[in-house]
């Protein structure tokens, strides 16, 4: 998770500089560790809560894909590199979605032709047998059990039509962060270290396509109304007919 830190206060940073989120926001993190409280007190954020599945000293105890709290009761749901390890990916996403009142902000990794190369040259997990084995066998896994899970990697239009499904009545503004980071974590194991001489090369790949980097975050935020709805349950028939005749 530490590795991630940098990536995590840079989006933050922008999405403040954009002034598409404000300090004094009330924010939700699920999934969440040490890593979140770390970068959204760098960013000078005061109310952030912290919740977890199996919590730690401090934090409330919450499930990312069936969360407690009523509709839009934060102003801000986040999650760092959590949704892969949720049964359900797209059901946690759309619980962040459902609790956030203005949006929502997540940090994974990003699926790309270069990823899945790296996971067929076993320098990436395709199960995530790493945070198993560093979790003592014991946890890490999926929904934090001693089972591997599945590194589910997301694109952007995933993200787009997973929004569009569950709330077709709205609009959205989505905002996306890419970067490379090689995990160190990952490397220094046993027969994988060698990898780490495509640093360079790497870097440059991702400069000129950006989309094949690794780190991948996520904003999306409520804009609004379809046209052809007038709130969130009312149809304007007028609006619908008028666009089927043009």
């Amino acid at each position: 998770m530490t590795e991630r830190l940098g990536f995590y206060r840079r989006v933050l940073e922008s999405l403040l500089a954009d002034g598409a989120i404000e300090r004094g926001w009330r924010v939700l993190v699920v999934a969440g560790a040490e890593v979140d409280r770390e970068a959204f007190a760098a960013a000078g954020f005061t109310d952030v809560t912290v919740t977890n599945l199996d919590p730690a000293s401090g934090e409330e105890r919450q499930d990312a894909e069936s969360l407690t709290y009523p509709d839009d009761s934060f102003d801000l749901a986040v999650i760092s590199a959590g949704l892969h390890h949720c049964a359900s990916p797209h059901r946690a996403l759309l619980e962040l979605y459902r609790v956030g009142r203005f949006g929502l902000l997540a940090l994974e990794a990003r699926d790309s032709a270069l990823m899945r190369f790296a996971q067929r040259a076993g320098v990436v997990d395709e199960f995530e047998l790493t945070a198993v084995a560093a979790n003592d066998f014991r946890a890490g896994g999926v929904r934090n059990t001693a089972t591997p899970n599945y590194v589910y990697r997301w694109t952007e239009r995933e993200v787009e039509k997973t929004i569009a499904s569950a709330a077709p009545q709205r609009l959205h503004r989505f905002v996306y962060f890419r970067e490379l980071e090689l995990p160190v974590s990952v490397l220094e194991l046993e027969g994988r270290a060698r990898w780490r001489l495509a640093a360079a090369p790497l870097r440059l790949l991702t400069r000129v396509l950006p989309k094949q980097a690794n780190l991948f975050a996520f904003a999306v935020f409520r804009a609004g109304l379809q046209p052809w709805m007038r709130d969130d349950s009312t149809l304007d028939e007028q609006e619908v007919r008028r666009r089927l005749e043009q």
